[in-house]
Parts: C-alpha cells; sequence; structure tokens
C-alpha cells in the first residue's frame, strides 16, 4: 500500500512523512521545504477561503525556483502537472465554490478535507466537485473515530488516501470519543482493509520513533503537525513558537478547550470539535470560576504586548499536540524530515536485526 502510495507522489521518499495542513501556520514555504526534502508538505485553510490563492501563488514561484536550483535538495520533478503540494481545508468554514475553483487553475496535488458540518453528504460533495475540476488531484479525509471511517467505506466518493488522527493531536480533534492512535489506528485499518485505500497515522508523532510506530502499525505514512510549528519556515509567531518549544509534559501542559476559540472570536465549529492547546493564565484563570468578559479584556490587552502575550504567564491561543514535549528546537523544515525519516529507517532496521530471542 505504502509503494502505491508513492507512486502517486513521484518527488516522495519512504517512509513517507507529511505536515499537517494547519490553518495560517503551514503557509507556503512550509509546505514546499517539506515536499522538497522527500515528503508532502500542506498549506493549511487561511482567515478565508480566498487567502489560499496567494498561498498557492507563492508556492509556484517557490517551487519554480526550487525546479530551476540546481542545488541536491531539489527532487521536485519538472514535468509534472501538478503542484508537488497539498492544501486544506476546514469544510464548516471554508467556501467550496472559491476552493473548486482555485484547485482547478493551480492543481495542487493533493486536496485535504476536515470537519465538515453536514456530515458525509458535504465530504462527497466537495470530493465529486474537486475531482470534476483537477481529476488528478487527490482527495484526502481526515478521520478521528471508527465510526467515520465505516462512513467513508459506503460513500459513492470514495477517498484517495484517509488520515487517521489520534486524541493526541493539536488543533482541532474530536471533543469526547477520540481515542489515542496506537487503539484507533489498527481498529480502524482492519474495518478498512478490503477497500485498499491508503491509511496515514497523525496525532502525537513529532520525530523518528513515532514514524517507526505508525510504520509498525501499518500505516502507509505519518503526519506531523505540531513538530513543524517548531521549523524556520512555519508562520507563525515566536512568542508562540518559543512555547512549543519550552512546553513538555503534554498529559498536564494541554488540554481539550474552547475557551480560546471563543477568547479570539471563534465560534461555529461543529460540536464534535474541540482544540488542544497549551495551558496558560487565560485556562486557569476558567477554572478556578473566573467570568469570560474578564477572561476576554486580560486576553485582549495580551495581544498588545506581542510575543509576551504567550507563555506559562500569557493568555493567548497556543494550539498545539501531546507531543510538545518531544520537541526541543527549532529547525527548517527540510532536516526535521530527513531526521525523521532516516531515524525511523534506523530503528526498523535495528529491530530486524535483534531477531527472536527465545
Amino acid at each position: 500500500m505504502a509503494a502505491k502510495l508513492l507512486s502517486r507522489y513521484p518527488w516522495a521518499s519512504c517512509p513517507f512523512i507529511v505536515s499537517a495542513p494547519m490553518r495560517v501556520m503551514a503557509g507556503p514555504a512550509l509546505a514546499v521545504a517539506v515536499s522538497r526534502a522527500g515528503g508532502l508538505g500542506f498549506i493549511g485553510p487561511g482567515i478565508k477561503t480566498q487567502d489560499m490563492i496567494v498561498d498557492l501563488e507563492e508556492a509556484s514561484t517557490l517551487i519554480n525556483k526550487a525546479r530551476a536550483s540546481s542545488s541536491g535538495s531539489n527532487v521536485l520533478p519538472s514535468t509534472d502537472s501538478l503542484l508537488p503540494v497539498g492544501i486544506g481545508f476546514q469544510l464548516w468554514a471554508d467556501d467550496v465554490n472559491v476552493a473548486v475553483a482555485n484547485i482547478a487553475r493551480f492543481k495542487p496535488c493533493a486536496a485535504w478535507l476536515y470537519a465538515p458540518r453536514e456530515g458525509p453528504k458535504e465530504l462527497e460533495d466537495w470530493s465529486r466537485r474537486i475531482r470534476q475540476a483537477s481529476p488528478h488531484t487527490q482527495i484526502w479525509i481526515q478521520i478521528g473515530t471508527l465510526g467515520e471511517a465505516q462512513q467513508l467505506l459506503t460513500s459513492p466518493e470514495k477517498p484517495d488516501v484517509v488520515v487517521v488522527q489520534g486524541a493526541e493531536a493539536g488543533g482541532h480533534g474530536r471533543a469526547k470519543d477520540g481515542m489515542g492512535i496506537m487503539t484507533l489506528f489498527p481498529e480502524v485499518a482492519d474495518a478498512m482493509a478490503s477497500s485498499q485505500i491508503p491509511l496515514l497515522a497523525a496525532g502525537g508523532i513529532a520525530d523518528g520513533r513515532g514514524v517507526a510506530a505508525a510504520l509498525c502499525l501499518g500505516a502507509s505514512g505519518a503526519v506531523m503537525g505540531t513538530r513543524f510549528l517548531a521549523a524556520h519556515e512555519a508562520r507563525i509567531r515566536r512568542g508562540y513558537q518559543n512555547e512549543i518549544v519550552r512546553a513538555s509534559d503534554g498529559a498536564v501542559t494541554t488540554t481539550r478547550t474552547l475557551l480560546y476559540n471563543h477568547l479570539r472570536g471563534t465560534f461555529g465549529w461543529p460540536a464534535e470539535y474541540s482544540p488542544r492547546t497549551i495551558i496558560n493564565q487565560s485556562y486557569l484563570e476558567q477554572q478556578a470560576g473566573g467570568a469570560f468578559e474578564e477572561l476576554k479584556r486580560r486576553h485582549d490587552e495580551a495581544l498588545k504586548l506581542g510575543d509576551r502575550g504567550w507563555g506559562p504567564e500569557g493568555r493567548l491561543a497556543t494550539y498545539a499536540g501531546a507531543s510538545v514535549g518531544l520537541i526541543h528546537e527549532v529547525r527548517d523544515a527540510g532536516d526535521i524530515v530527513r531526521e525523521a525519516r532516516e531515524d525511523a529507517l534506523e530503528r526498523i532496521r535495528s529491530v530486524g536485526d535483534r531477531g527472536p530471542r527465545l
């Protein structure tokens, strides 16, 4: 299955490593850097769906420069009509008409669909329209439960790839019915075995150990999100990024809560979803009984502090996964991909070299 998947992305190397389409923070620089390193980079949703136009234009420019470069790290094919980056959408908030028009124009190699308000029918509508507009753009759908996997099996518009996200993931995951990737992935894989749809593992993966574990679970590749927030190419404020590096013990320092969405004025997410974030003063004071109006006032004051608005004494949203304790420095995205790939291969080889011990 992994070989079948890689054949669709001829620049990619095994194990297949993907950077998640994190909203705003996964921009074209990050996506192209990941793809240049032999992975697949996704551009995340913007504030508005129209923001994808500028992002895909920039990605196209970066890709053309990479193709013209004599650098040995340039592995992007020059003959493929598809852009070697993907684009992500949060269906409940994005405009399908704008999305389809610009997928037809730019032809990214993959479109990642997530969080429909109207369930399977909305996924089917987006999938059908994208395929009509750009037949070779692959449809990726993110799920977080066995039930969602079973729904996909009955869909007339089955995806080309399914991303199975465990509850360890940052950002918006399942609010109440999420499960860790170690248990969730094998059960979904068993249910979908006859579909021949490649499955990727996501949630809590931040280095080669996680990639190797995903492959051992049967995944065709691994998705990392939070790790790439600590990449030089991420579109992220320094104060936010410093928190990704500083935080540890994700079981204690992160939680799922809608508080930060509401402090930022973000409403409307479907009820099934809630974001994981690093805890700071806003959350602690809410748990102590603080009134929302006062928390909002303090949050808005913190916005004026720039990078000092983040941190343990800060108040601003710091969406991140439980893998924060595995991230210790900011690095180039390409180095993150290559190191994770090489470490995963070495760990798999070392397990094989040990052989059975009776």
